[in-house]
């Protein structure tokens, strides 16, 4: 049943219809009395139904678990320690597949190509498997296969994907925060290209380029000649991930050491326009017994734009400057601001998380004061229409994950001190003649700058003092966008109930069924989207 793209459907949707109302029926029986044990035991509960599905169906629902298995800004803690090894849990499939798909791809028998080859696949990811073998040339290799009807149950799991994003769009706060439609697009384009190999064989050739005079760095070399659509052919590479300390230990290799140069050999990439490695998860980096770092599966690659490296330069030497005026006008151009957010209330938002953080002030207080001061900025922030352009929510996974691998390798390691170096090196070497920082100059500002930072809790109590203010203009607007809420609930009940009696209709060929449930449907989808376009238009107006 998980191949027909009809079940495939039905059973995302549902599972996700399911999970947003268990959310919403909590949050109003919680309204004056939160359980946090409840809530917690409701996430866990829902995230270790997600990856049953996930592992029984594979698909999408895979590839999404381990895209939000490294996303803390989307999910709650205990939802992502639930699901944050579906990437080691995917089933293998049978050889006899296997050699199948090889023999037609390069339409000749395997043993023609192949001297040896292991028995299992030694890695067995969402979109293919690897097994270790020796070509005829006597070149030891990788041979990468793509699962069978992969393509398939892939595109079937898309059209579930744009309905449950439609639905979140729709019903819950993401649909403030996040533009999912794009967020959708974005996913499909990345996930679509990593199913070609000839597009991976393609990104691996560049990298490899890239890293050709990079002492300390690898990319394996890339047999074009044995490589298709749907198998990819490189070079062996020997080593243990680069999150095994025991191996690390046993060829006594420098930790902190590894820490650097992996943050030099990642942040380059990330810090100018052009490609970037979008799943740089423990599995696709190696380290080899001589301190070596290699990269590789280039299947899921992510883009900078030029416009982009721009705005992300303006966006470092506006915080190191303390001009937070252009770090909001950076996050602008990055559309990271909806039309109607507060650009005052964001810079100083944002100018008291940076001097709080660079003085450390937060030390000098208890720790009542320092979670309250934290918490009224986390608020101030929320409150706005704050969005994760698409375009970045690989670039986050990928920087969320690299982190993560830092702070495995050296749990000390000081990010900020030991990215700075890297950062005004790419800043001299990328200033543009146009641009108004000259090189020199912001190197001196930076160290002045450093040296007499003025206590930022000074500021504290007439930014707060706005914030709350801000906050009053706000509750006739949220009393009135509360009444359209209600009513779009109840026309989403409806959707749903008309939506499973259309696919059980459809399942079952009941005609009787098909067309009250797609009128009632119609009807309910078109309620939504007036109260939709209502509650939009009450937020849109402008503060005066």
């Amino acid at each position: 049943m998980k191949y027909q793209s009809l079940y495939r459907i039905s059973v995302i949707v549902w599972m996700s219809v399911k999970f947003f109302l268990q959310l919403e029926h909590f949050r109003r029986k919680s309204k004056h009395s939160w359980d946090q044990e409840r809530w917690q035991k409701l996430l866990k509960k829902q995230a270790r139904e997600y990856k049953e599905k996930a592992i029984r169906l594979e698909g999408l629902l895979v590839k999404l678990g381990q895209f939000l298995a490294t996303r803390a800004d989307i999910l709650p803690k205990v939802f992502l320690e639930e699901i944050e090894d579906l990437v080691d849990r995917v089933p293998s499939f049978p050889w006899g597949k296997a050699k199948q798909i090889l023999e037609e791809e390069w339409s000749a028998d395997y043993k023609d190509v192949i001297d040896n080859l292991s028995d299992r696949p030694i890695a067995s990811a969402s979109i293919g498997q690897v097994y270790r073998a020796t070509l005829k040339s006597g070149e030891d290799v990788a041979i990468k296969i793509r699962r069978p009807n992969i393509r398939k149950i892939i595109r079937a799991d898309f059209q579930a994907l744009r309905i449950v994003f439609w639905l979140m769009d729709k019903f819950t706060a993401y649909g403030k925060q996040l533009d999912l439609s794009r967020l959708y697009e974005e996913v499909r384009h990345v996930i679509e290209d990593e199913l070609d190999f000839k597009k991976e064989l393609k990104n691996g050739l560049h990298f490899k380029e890239r890293y050709s005079d990079s002492p300390g760095y690898r990319v394996p070399h890339y047999v074009a000649e044995w490589s298709t659509k749907k198998v990819l052919v490189m070079e062996w590479m020997e080593g243990a991930r680069i999150t095994n300390l025991s191996y690390i230990e046993e060829k006594a290799l420098d930790r902190k050491g590894l820490a650097r140069k992996l943050l030099k050999g990642y942040l380059e990439q990330l810090l100018q326009e052009g490609q970037f490695h979008a799943d740089p998860h423990s599995g696709n980096l190696l380290i080899q017994e001589d301190g070596t770092i290699v990269f590789i599966d280039f299947g899921m690659v992510g883009h900078i734009e030029a416009r982009d490296a721009l705005s992300i330069r303006k966006l470092i030497t506006g915080i190191v400057l303390s001009q937070y005026s252009d770090v909001t006008e950076a996050l602008d151009e990055l559309r990271f601001l909806l039309p109607n957010s507060d650009k005052r209330q964001i810079e100083k938002a944002i100018q008291t998380l940076v001097t709080l953080f660079i003085e450390q002030d937060l030390t000098m207080m208890d720790e009542d004061t320092a979670e309250q001061v934290l918490k009224e900025v986390q608020t101030l922030v929320n409150k706005q229409p704050i969005q994760l352009p698409s375009e970045f929510a690989f670039l986050g996974r990928a920087i969320s994950t690299i982190v993560g691998i830092l702070y495995t390798l050296d749990p000390e390691i000081d990010l900020i001190e030991e990215g700075k170096p890297i950062v005004q090196e790419w800043i001299n070497r990328e200033e543009s003649a146009d641009y108004r920082y000259d090189p020199k100059k912001l190197l001196k500002q930076l160290y002045a700058r450093i040296s007499s930072i003025k206590n930022p809790l000074d500021r504290l109590s007439d930014e707060f003092h706005d914030h709350r203010q801000w906050k009053e203009r706000l509750t006739q607007r949220e009393v009135q966008s509360k009444s359209m809420l209600w009513n779009k609930h109840y026309a989403f009940i409806l959707f749903c109930f008309s939506f499973i009696g259309f696919i059980v209709s459809l399942a079952f060929d009941m005609p009787s069924l098909f067309l009250p449930t797609s009128i009632t449907g119609g009807i309910s989808f078109i309620i939504i989207l007036f109260f939709g376009a209502m509650e939009k238009r009450l937020w849109n107006k402008k503060e005066k």
